[in-house]
């Protein structure tokens, strides 16, 4: 067998393994394919013989092209607003399935604090607390010291896991009705909808979250589980998160984050929310992991 296909088989053995790193740094699966690619371009042009470690020699090119990715972005999101300056209805197609497969085993809510790290922080992060490797391999792939790069790591996890809410008692219970809310969102179930929504809820938003035409308050269980269940292909790309401290939603198709809603719980149903979508108050929040 020729020696470029016997070192194209060995580099098929990891490219779930790379895929799987460059997906977590990069938010988004076509990038990651393309930094995959680009390292097996650089493997094949290597001298092999001197790659003691061809798991780790991949692992850190893949980072190391990841990084310079990163870097050179001049933007941190796509801008999803249509001509009529709301968000458009193609802003919340779901994902496509092999972005949507990659986003079960990440998950939402991580992928959107993930982007709101920097890059070195990203970096660190996921090979550190991901993948397991340990701080004085990650600290080259940076270009900065063992010491350093544990710190970049610890404060990357401090804003991914955010203060421990889970000291508060009514966290576990606020977490069951919101995620009910989201649930019969999904479904357009409007009898669910009608049951967790207090009769008298608000709903209110910035105007770039709605469709031209609605109101920026919507008042009553009736009205506000009708207008849910119109608006329901948003709740496909929604996840649970800490928002400010307490549980909301975010709506963040691909991991890029559209829309964070606010809500008040009152026992067992929700008495109000607010969508967020104006980009300043979305980069405003303080968005962590559920624990």
């Amino acid at each position: 067998m020729h020696a470029q296909e016997v070192l194209a088989r060995r580099f098929e053995a990891h490219r779930a393994h790379l895929r799987a790193v460059a997906y977590r740094m990069l938010g988004s699966a076509g990038d990651a394919e393309d930094a995959v690619q680009e390292a097996w371009l650089r493997l094949a042009q290597a001298d092999t013989a001197a790659i003691e470690n061809l798991p780790g020699w991949l692992t850190t090119v893949t980072s190391r092209i990841c990084l310079d990715m990163l870097r050179s972005r001049t933007a941190r999101r796509e801008d999803p607003l249509d001509d009529a300056g709301e968000l458009g209805d193609t802003a919340y197609n779901s994902d496509p399935e092999h972005e949507a497969v990659l986003i079960d085993a990440v998950g939402r809510a991580m992928l959107v604090v993930l982007d709101r790290l920097g890059p070195d922080e990203r970096v660190a992060f996921v090979l550190h607390d991901m993948f397991a490797l340990p701080f004085d391999q990650i600290a080259p792939i940076v270009g900065r010291s063992a010491p350093t790069t544990k710190k970049l790591a610890s404060r990357s996890r401090s804003r991914v896991r955010g203060e421990t809410p889970s000291a508060d008692a009514g966290l576990a219970q606020r977490r069951d009705v919101v995620a009910a809310f989201l649930a019969a969102a999904r479904s357009g179930d409007l009898g669910a909808l009608l049951t967790v929504l207090a009769p008298d809820v608000v709903r209110t938003a910035d105007p770039a979250a709605l469709p031209a035409g609605m109101a920026l308050v919507v008042r009553g269980a009736d009205a506000v589980a009708k207008e849910t269940v119109l608006l329901r292909r948003r709740s496909a790309v929604a996840a649970l998160a800490v928002i400010n401290g307490d549980v909301g939603i975010i709506v963040a198709p691909r991991g890029r984050l559209l829309l964070a809603l606010t809500l008040t719980v009152r026992g067992d149903q929700v008495a109000g929310y607010e969508v967020i979508a104006a980009p300043d108050r979305l980069d405003a929040l303080d968005i962590t992991v559920l624990p």
